[in-house]
């Protein structure tokens, strides 16, 4: 039987990195959609407090295996 794969992209952020928030938003996604196989990163942005980088930003768009009908 064929594999059949889907995306979503969920948004990670951090208060340290643009490679922090996209781990935090593989992890967070991995604990609610199941198969989770690879990411890529769509669009990177931060927040600025104070003329500081306050968070760093990213777009993620995580590839997951479709279960198989029943």
């Amino acid at each position: 039987m064929d594999k059949i794969y889907k995306k979503v992209e969920v948004v990670g952020t951090s208060p340290t990195s643009f490679s922090d928030a996209v781990r935090a938003a593989v992890r967070r996604g991995s604990e609610t959609i199941h198969h989770v196989s690879w990411f890529e990163v769509s669009e990177w942005r931060g927040a600025v407090t104070d003329g500081e980088i306050s968070q760093f930003q990213a777009t993620v768009k995580l590839g997951f295996r479709v279960d198989p009908p029943e």
